[in-house]
Parts: structure tokens; C-alpha cells; sequence
């Protein structure tokens, strides 16, 4: 009988831990993140701590940029729905949109062993309100067309203009010369990409 009680308790220990874990991350799911494996780079990983707008992407990088690292993800949502729609003259007719209205690298020139921002702006809109968005964002980095790091993440998005920045700090060896990103963004539904470039002196 005592076994019976303790295995119901336990039971109702373990729902009431799902529901509060369910809880949550709806409470945080504008900042739920998480890491794809970048395939060519091998074994990106990322993993949401603690709560708010941050996330550790760590991610393995090759060639020039061995030893480098990539720190903590975050974005802003900048602009609501009615203002992102209202930029874009949108009507649910027009489907469903996720574009990249910016992309950049910050600082544009960057010494080895400083941290560089790749940063991109991009809006979602769908037909129906309050939909959210299953949305990667990547990062594909190249040297003299090498591939030398490629973070990604994924994000659920409601409708909106959201700024998203991933820090690559250079390894001190990290090789001098022209580097450069293409931003992409994608969902079921679109895909979208910019490419910009960062120098190494």
C-alpha cells in the first residue's frame, strides 16, 4: 500500500514539474532558444539560461577563426505587428513574410581577439494575428571562401520587427584580412539573406 501512496506522489510531483516547466517557458518563449548543428562546422550547440533575452550559443569554429568562440545570443523585438505591418503596407493577401531589413557587423573592423556583433534586423507577418513563427537564424561565416563558422539558432516569433545579435569573439590568432557573413533567415515558409563583411587587422 505504502508503495502504491509513494509511486501516486511521485506521479503527481512529476506533472505538477511538467506543467510549472510548461509555464515557464511560455512565460520566456519570446527568448526560448536553441542551437541547430551546423553540419559543415560540426557540433554547434546552444542551451537557454536562466530566463529573460539571453542564451549561450557555443559553437565549434575551423580554420581562421579556430579558438574563437561565440557568446551569448539576445535580441529585441523593435517594432508590433500593426507597426511592422503598417512599414510594409501588408495585407493577409500578400501571404505569409519574413525578410531581413538589415544586417551588419559591428565593429566593421575588428584587432584579433576583440569581439565582433553580427547583427541582423528582420520582420515576420503572417495572414492570421498571433501566430508564432518556428524561425533559424543563421550565420554562415567564410575566409578567402572557406567556411569558418556557421552559429544557428532557432526562434518562435509572433508577428513583428525583431534585432537579433550573435558575438564572435576572434581567437588572438585569428587570420587578418576580409571576412564575410551571410545572414539568412528562415521558416517554413520563407527564407530570406543578406551578406556582409568584417575585416581582421
Amino acid at each position: 500500500m505504502k508503495t502504491k501512496i509513494i509511486s501516486l506522489l511521485l506521479c503527481f510531483v512529476l506533472i505538477l514539474w511538467s506543467i510549472g516547466c510548461s509555464t515557464m517557458m511560455e512565460e520566456n518563449r519570446g527568448a526560448t532558444v536553441g542551437a541547430g548543428t551546423g553540419g559543415a562546422v560540426g557540433g554547434i550547440l546552444g542551451a537557454v539560461i536562466g530566463h529573460g533575452t539571453g542564451a549561450v550559443v557555443a559553437g565549434a569554429l575551423i580554420g581562421a577563426l579556430v579558438g574563437g568562440t561565440i557568446g551569448h545570443f539576445t535580441y529585441d523585438h523593435s517594432r508590433t505587428r500593426e507597426q511592422t505591418a503598417q512599414t510594409y503596407s501588408y495585407t493577409p493577401s500578400r501571404g505569409s513574410i519574413l525578410t531581413i531589413e538589415n544586417s551588419e557587423a559591428s565593429p566593421s573592423t575588428v584587432l584579433s581577439g576583440n569581439v565582433v556583433d553580427l547583427k541582423m534586423t528582420y520582420a515576420v507577418l503572417n495572414p492570421t494575428p498571433n501566430v508564432r513563427t518556428k524561425i533559424t537564424e543563421i550565420r554562415e561565416i567564410t575566409y578567402k571562401g572557406d567556411l569558418v563558422g556557421r552559429p544557428e539558432v532557432k526562434v518562435e516569433h509572433t508577428d513583428g520587427t525583431y534585432t537579433s545579435t550573435v558575438p564572435l569573439r576572434l581567437p588572438s590568432s585569428a587570420a587578418k584580412g576580409t571576412y564575410r557573413v551571410k545572414a539568412i533567415v528562415e521558416s517554413q515558409n520563407a527564407r530570406d539573406m543578406r551578406e556582409i563583411t568584417f575585416a581582421v587587422r
